[in-house]
């Protein structure tokens, strides 16, 4: 391995960390434990965890959040240069905004075998209509980002 992919991969690792603790702060407000950082130049310029439930908004998944706050920094709302760091597979609604935002990059944890749109029920990132191409790397940490999800359901069962 070079040098590159190693410190490539320990970045990975320690910005999607930073996208759990997101996720930790969703499952303190009772929501589904999901959580995003945009990352560019090294820094994170946007943070996101779900907050469907407290703003009752059905849209307030955290990569939306993350990609909102990111695009607010005045920079430009186009993120090529930029990374997402989610710690669930992004949805097909996700993975519009994904599209539209022009992510350049995204990493995610754990897969959504129900719904999650980018390996799992569907490719919506590939071969989109914006001819845009999104480097995807997933699996970062997925037992990590898995359990926090798994322990979030197995303590609203009982």
């Amino acid at each position: 391995m070079t040098g590159g992919f190693i410190e490539a991969f320990e970045a990975d690792e320690r910005f999607l960390r930073e996208a759990l603790r997101e996720a930790e702060q969703a499952a303190a407000q009772g929501e589904v434990p999901v959580g995003a950082v945009v990352v560019r130049d090294q820094r994170i310029v946007g943070r996101g965890h779900n907050r469907v439930e407290v703003l009752c908004d059905p849209t307030a998944h955290a990569e939306i959040l993350a990609i909102g706050a990111a695009g607010g920094q005045g920079e430009s709302w186009r993120l090529d240069d930029a990374t997402l760091y989610v710690t669930l597979e992004p949805c097909s609604m996700c993975c519009g905004a994904i599209l539209l935002a022009r992510v350049g990059r995204l990493v995610f944890g754990a897969s959504d075998p129900r719904a999650g749109a980018v390996v799992s029920t569907a490719r919506q990132l590939d071969g989109n209509p914006y001819r845009h191409r999104i480097e995807v790397v997933g699996g970062v940490l997925a037992e990590d980002c898995g359990g926090i999800l798994s322990e979030f359901f197995r303590a609203r069962r009982s």
